[in-house]
């Protein structure tokens, strides 16, 4: 790997895209510092004490979230549209035959889709950030022009991103929005670093936990490599083939079955179900008192009874909490991977081309065979992403390590974005090495 990275410094093409990648992250940082204005900082941060769901938002923008700068929605809101459009595309025949036998074209269109329903989604999201704050009294102008103001400003930050990214994609290296990302979630790592280091400094951590948390860190982060680079790979036949007077013997080859179709995203539904509800809760009546015998008074004294046993019972420490956790997450991870791989299609693509699974009938019994495979390996996989779902706070806890926060989600991001990167620069390497068959 380290062999790869020093041939693609030496290469000028390569070392461009990589210099725009930097130059790119550069502007991200920059952005972070580009704060609203007439902001109360310290109610913003009593906020952000308070509630688990800008935690959420904000493990994502590298910090412009804690200093609610105009990208403080970072680029989740696209996100949120790239999944919704996959979904839609799977649910919408017209948007999956779009996707199918549009070809470039159908790609181009579903990729404006994608654009203006992250324009609504953001608008969205920023009004309820807006109102939300407003009433926190985290702005100093609570004039409706200001609100109008944060409300335009944020969204123009995200689409800014959004943009950013996809300049990434095509003038640099890697997926342009994974970077963002990537680069949101390393930028909190020095902070971690210096405050655990005070910690073990001051005597507040004991030397021989952070050593175990190091250690058992580094444990999950090779598993992780295991689980994105992990594959079954079903046999395939290809049959004759007669060219002319010749007949060609078929070839042996693969399908590739990855081990974790579903990603992170299955992680991050997970938590967007745990913590919306509560976030959303504790907007209705926050610390006052409702007077009243109506329908819409009892309706929220329930809400506030709701949201009470919420925080007594269901927070993240609670085992209640952490069971359903882990319950979502396996959910999502196999509704997820059967919708990311579509073993009809593969079966009658396997048709179409006269290939077929050694020992298996084609058509129907491929279908079976293939789902059943991957039902097993996706079972796997669940487990583990639900497993390391709820192990980062327990050995966080358990270790009395509180200043370095090794969120699963964030782990999965970093390792998977980091490899599919190294993934590009070595095939960057090949197309440039490789010469063909005609020598000159």
């Amino acid at each position: 790997m380290f062999n790869n990275l020093r041939a693609a410094v030496l290469v000028p093409e390569i070392r461009q895209r990589i210099l725009f990648v930097f130059f790119a992250f550069a502007w991200f940082v920059f952005m972070i510092h580009v704060q609203l204005p007439n902001v109360n900082q310290a109610a913003w941060q009593r906020v952000l004490q308070s509630g688990a769901f800008y935690n959420l938002l904000g493990f994502l923008s590298g910090g412009a979230l804690q200093k609610l700068s105009i990208i403080a929605m970072g680029i989740t809101p696209y996100i949120n549209a790239s999944i919704i459009m996959q979904l839609m595309t799977v649910v919408m025949p017209q948007l999956e035959e779009m996707a199918k036998k549009g070809g470039e074209e159908g790609r181009k269109k579903i990729s404006q889709y994608t654009r203006w329903l992250t324009i609504v989604l953001a608008t969205i999201q920023a009004s309820f950030m807006a109102i939300s704050m407003e009433r926190s009294g985290v702005f100093y102008d609570t004039s409706i022009w200001y609100l109008l103001y944060a409300i335009l400003a944020m969204v123009a930050g995200t689409l800014f991103l959004m943009w950013l990214g996809e300049q990434i994609s095509d003038k640099g290296i890697g997926n342009g929005v994974s970077l963002i990302i990537f680069i949101g979630i390393v930028l909190r790592y020095p902070q971690y670093v210096t405050q655990t280091y005070a910690s073990a400094s001051q005597g507040a951590l004991s030397l021989l936990n952070l050593v175990i948390y190091i250690a058992i860190a580094l444990v999950i982060i090779v598993s992780i490599i295991f689980l994105y680079q992990g594959q079954r790979r079903v046999p395939v036949q290809q049959a004759r083939r007669v060219v002319g007077r010749k007949m060609f013997a078929g070839r042996s080859t693969y399908i590739p079955l990855r081990l974790n179709n579903a990603g992170v995203i299955s992680i991050i539904f997970a938590i967007s179900i745990l913590l919306l509800p509560q976030q959303a809760l504790s907007w209705f009546g926050r610390g006052q008192v409702i007077s009243g015998t109506g329908l819409v008074a009892e309706f929220q004294r329930g809400l506030q009874a709701f949201s009470a046993w919420l925080n007594v019972w269901f927070t993240p420490n609670g085992v209640l909490y952490n069971v359903v956790y882990f319950l979502l997450v396996v959910v999502f991870t196999f509704f997820y991977s059967s919708i990311v791989l579509n073993t009809r299609d593969v079966a009658d693509n396997l048709k179409k081309t006269g290939a077929f699974i050694p020992g298996i009938r084609p058509g129907q019994p491929t279908v079976d065979y293939l789902n059943k495979i991957l039902m097993r390996i996706t079972t796997a996989a669940a487990i583990y992403l639900g497993i390391l779902a709820v192990l980062p706070g327990a050995l966080q806890r358990g270790l009395s390590v509180t200043t370095f926060y090794l969120g699963s989600t964030s782990l999965l991001i970093v390792v998977g974005v980091a490899l599919d990167t190294i993934t590009q620069i070595e095939a960057r390497l090949a197309m440039r090495d490789y010469r063909g068959f005609i020598k000159r």
